[in-house]
């Protein structure tokens, strides 16, 4: 079995990653790191020359996840929300394809923080707009040679999609080979009873993960079964990359979205330097038997 890959999140550090922050792929490389995620909350901050300049430099790869706010809601009961989630998601399509990355991923169907007590014929119709137009993002991706990994979130971050199951239905609706999922133990920790059954029951559509603490911590520093978390992954065939992802408490903006009220490590690299070196302790012993 090849080596996995392994990734950090720019959230880790920064938001918004820009060109005053291009350092951060120096940094994630000399850490040992294979990927850095770039996280695209601002395509106008995105210098697509000078970023493939820095990782063909580092010798790293870069994976792409969108920032999904209120005005990029593809779920909307506004048609003019809904056509601009839908051009943002295309424009990082198209940073994707430009930075090498496989896949855009993201909790793309709706708002981040949209939390609402609705109808079940208001859900469903929410439901319908998000499929309709993540198939004209597929459809559009297919084109570039780029696939969408979808994010379940927490019940505390979204109202729409929170487990896996309901991950797979969305992903099933939409119908198209180059769309999947994302999974996060941070989220499933929350939502899920089993983290192997309910990765078990994903088989055939995780095309990314984003291996968290259940506190957005240090990985490994925490209650999750990280070996039989590789064990199920390593069952269901899956080969994608491993990828950090927190956040860092001294920006306010994000910070206040995640609900990040102390910080999590003695600093933001600790926790991308030691999860690493427990990432590669978990995952890269020796297949048993």
């Amino acid at each position: 079995m090849m080596r996995p890959q392994f990734g950090a999140s720019t959230f880790i550090w920064v938001s918004p990653f820009s060109n005053e922050t291009l350092s951060l792929i120096d940094t994630v490389a000399r850490m040992g790191f294979d990927l850095i995620e770039l996280c695209i909350e601002d395509p106008a901050t995105i210098d697509l020359s000078a970023i493939r300049a820095r990782l063909t430099a580092a010798g790293i790869g870069a994976l792409v996840c969108g920032a999904f706010g209120p005005d990029r809601d593809v779920s909307s009961d506004d048609p003019a929300i809904r056509e601009n989630g839908l051009f943002y998601i295309t424009q990082c399509i198209e940073i994707a394809a430009a930075v090498g990355a496989p896949f855009v991923a993201g909790p793309m169907y709706s708002a981040t923080g949209k939390t609402e007590l609705v109808s079940e014929d208001k859900r469903s119709q929410q439901l319908a707009w998000a499929a309709e137009n993540l198939v004209r993002a597929a459809d559009a991706a297919a084109t570039c040679g780029v696939g969408l990994a979808i994010e379940p979130l927490n019940r505390f971050e979204t109202d729409l999609i929170n487990t896996v199951d309901q991950g797979v239905d969305f992903v099933q609706r939409i119908g198209r080979d180059n769309v999947g999922l994302l999974l996060d133990t941070f989220h499933m920790n929350i939502e899920e009873k089993s983290i192997p059954d309910a990765l078990r029951r994903a088989k055939g559509h995780v095309f990314h993960f984003h291996a968290c603490a259940n506190d957005r911590g240090v990985p490994g520093r925490d209650h999750l079964p990280w070996a039989e978390i590789d064990a199920t992954l390593r069952q269901i065939g899956y080969q994608g990359p491993w990828v950090i992802e927190a956040f860092n408490p001294a920006i306010r903006e994000i910070a206040r979205a995640v609900s990040l009220w102390r910080p999590l490590a003695s600093s933001q690299d600790e926790i991308a330097v030691n999860g690493l070196r427990f990432l590669r302790s978990t995952v890269e012993r020796p297949a048993a038997g």
